[in-house]
């Protein structure tokens, strides 16, 4: 099946009681210039950077993956400002992360698991000096010091649920797990702890004094299952922390996205909720440079997580809050302050590209920085410019220099050049189709390389989760579309209803309507593209994950035979269990409309007759089913019982299923096991 064989760049380290192995930057030879799975999974995932004090180097981290010994290893890289002298500083097995500079450049600290847990180390610019700081009785798992550098800010985990040996000590080998509560399971665990932040003194050599400022306290912070450091900050005296948290638990944590920003003041002890009466998620703080103010992101309806991403600025002497970002009608997705603390540079989506823009903070005007078909990640200030990574749907993301004034970008690493030097990549075309309601929708439409427009290919609608998660110019090494078209398929990748980027009113379409426009939008989308006198009509396929395996689910029973194959990956398939079945009751609430016994709820009701497994009757084309056991977002059997449904109908289906995967699919051997079914099943159907 494979095109590419990989040579893992893997050798082994003696470290006294075993041999670890260590994973490195893999060569690969590529046959036939088309994207395989194992190229793919060849590719270094470049991860956070840090900007050094002076403004002269940029630290990051790059992540590595190799098939046969299927797991992955982090490693440190410095390079110049301007991309010159780029090299790597650390060889080991260990993972660094979390790199960023302290004593004013001198040293860099970072994360590492070589005394058996993650504590924090610090190491020189080149690599040397090697020394473990902290010895904690516990996993750290973010970190950020004082800007005096006399205090460390970390995060670890305290247990917040009794075990069932806590309970009965003479059953220490018992697994069962009891509940009497919602919220007993997220993402892909069961709850039994909570992150904490936690402030010790630093002396330079380790850490003393250390205090859990949420002491005592059940509640999250940063809040899982994905909050990071950006959920907590420090302010410019290094007397305050600010930190994100929903002080809830059980059924009410399990209803509510109302999350606070609260204030820890270290001299006095006492917290302030300076969030109170906000309703929404409201996060990431950032204290300006000259601690006049604190910005943050905010959404303003509890229940609704998708709700528009703003971005607020408080007066710290007078508590005067403002809704600075109202001129841009999308998500503020990050920030940094400018030095002057006049100016926030943000990133957000529109038209379906994520770019830089530059907000006056005193008259709220918003002006774009840049500009391009490619999405811009993280944004972080040096001097007149600003690092940023960046990626499209061509390209992984690499770090670039962005010049504040005039938007000129410089790239400043090409990790994976060795990779794309022997590709021919897939075209990706913007195209804007009119709906069945008259409006103009973006489709992203992406040819195979070598494309011969007298030649006839087959064609894949490809349908987004989220639900609200924008198409923009996304790279993914699981749902990725080169190499999709790489396998000479043309994809249909249109932004349906519900999706950011369009305005408000076009983001807010799908909530409670799961079966309607968003639906009759994916029809207009293949119909339109399958016009093309390249596109064989009769050799359609649809696929999709999360609601874009509901959605391939829903139109398996109303496509009227347009498709002659599906996929769908952790779906929704009967949308009354789900309603029971998922953890997070906010999102279920919100998007359905409440619960299916509410027989007076108009929304719920059309929600649930608009559930997949009730049109199992009209399924008539074959279909594969792919689920993760550990995802407790949309439970298994939702793909078990698609499956099982679709096989007592006659209808060829298969089912790849995975009883160590959670909503992703994370281990590299399982990912290439996962593109090698999705093409065997689309070549079996459409070729």
């Amino acid at each position: 099946m494979s095109a590419a064989m990989m040579l893992a760049s893997c050798n082994t380290q003696d470290t006294g009681n075993a041999k670890q192995v260590l994973i490195g930057k893999s060569d690969i030879r590529i046959e036939g210039k088309r994207m395989t799975p194992e190229a793919l999974w060849a590719m270094g995932r470049i991860g956070g950077l840090s900007v050094s004090p002076n403004e002269k180097q940029v630290a990051y981290t790059v992540a590595y993956y190799s098939v046969k010994e299927n797991r992955s290893n982090r490693e440190v890289f410095v390079m110049n400002i301007d991309g010159t002298d780029n090299r790597q500083i650390t060889r080991t097995p260990y993972g660094e992360n979390e790199v960023v500079w302290i004593k004013g450049g001198s040293k860099l600290a970072f994360l590492s698991v070589e005394s058996g847990s993650s504590q924090l180390w610090e190491m020189n610019p080149d690599g040397s000096g090697r020394r473990q700081l902290t010895d904690y009785d516990g996993d750290i798992e973010g970190f950020a010091f004082s800007p005096d550098e006399k205090k460390l800010l970390f995060v670890s985990q305290v247990k917040t649920v009794k075990s069932t040996a806590d309970k009965y000590p003479d059953l220490p080998e018992a697994t069962g797990i009891i509940v009497n509560d919602l919220m007993y399971k997220h993402w892909d665990e069961w709850v039994t702890t909570a992150p904490h932040p936690f402030v010790a003194d630093f002396d330079g050599n380790g850490i003393s004094h250390i205090i859990d400022i949420m002491e005592g306290e059940p509640y999250e912070s940063p809040m899982k299952p994905f909050g990071g450091m950006e959920q907590l900050a420090w302010n410019g005296t290094s007397d305050k922390v600010a930190y994100t948290s929903r002080k809830k638990t059980g059924m009410a944590y399990a209803v509510s996205t109302d999350s606070d920003i609260y204030i820890y003041d270290l001299k006095s002890k006492e917290t302030v909720n300076i969030t109170e009466g906000m309703t929404g998620y409201d996060t990431h703080p950032q204290y300006s440079p000259d601690g006049n103010a604190i910005a943050w992101l905010s959404m303003e309806r509890d229940g609704y997580e998708a709700d528009q991403n703003r971005l607020f600025v408080m007066d710290t002497e007078t508590g005067e809050k403002r809704f600075v970002s109202k001129a841009f009608e999308s998500n503020v997705d990050d920030f940094c302050w400018s030095k002057d603390a006049q100016t926030i540079y943000f990133i957000g989506v529109w038209h379906g590209k994520t770019q830089i823009y530059a907000l006056n903070v005193s008259d709220s005007s918003i002006r774009p920085v840049t500009a391009g078909v490619h999405d811009y990640a993280s944004v972080a200030l040096c001097g007149d410019k600003l690092i940023a990574k960046r990626h499209s749907m061509s390209m992984a993301d690499e770090i670039y220099a962005v010049d504040i004034d005039g938007g000129a970008t410089v790239q400043l690493t090409s990790e994976n050049r060795h990779i794309y030097d022997q590709l021919e990549m897939a075209g990706v075309e913007e195209r804007w189709i009119k709906t069945t309601d008259g409006k103009q929708m973006l489709t992203w439409v992406i040819y195979p390389p070598g494309f011969d427009p007298d030649r006839k290919y087959p064609a894949l609608l490809y349908c987004q989760g989220g639900p609200q998660s924008a198409v923009s110019q996304f790279w993914s090494y699981r749902w990725n579309l080169q190499i999709m078209a790489a396998n000479d398929y043309i994809i249909v990748a249109p932004n349906r209803r519900g999706l950011p980027g369009f305005g408000l009113e076009w983001n807010e379409a799908i909530s409670g309507d799961y079966g309607g426009q968003c639906m009759r939008d994916y029809f207009s989308a293949i119909d339109e593209v399958s016009k093309e006198p390249f596109v064989d009509k009769d050799r359609l396929g649809c696929v999709g994950a999360s609601f874009g395996g509901f959605s391939v689910y829903w139109l398996a029973g109303h496509h009227d035979k347009r498709f002659k194959a599906f996929i769908a990956h952790d779906g929704m398939f009967n949308m009354e269990m789900q309603y029971l079945e998922t953890e997070e009751m906010w999102f279920a609430n919100w998007d359905m409309g409440g619960a299916y016994w509410e027989k007076n709820n108009p929304v719920a009701q059309r929600t649930f007759a608009n559930s997949p497994h009730k049109f199992v009757d009209r399924w008539d084309t074959p279909i594969l089913c792919i689920h993760g056991e550990k995802d407790y977002r949309i439970l298994a059997s939702q793909g078990m019982a698609a499956f099982n449904a679709a096989a007592l109908r006659g209808i060829p289906a298969e089912l790849l299923i995975y009883p160590d995967e959670n909503h992703w699919v994370l281990k590299p051997q399982n990912g290439i096991l996962w593109q090698r079914t999705f093409f065997e099943w689309l070549d079996k159907w459409l070729k």
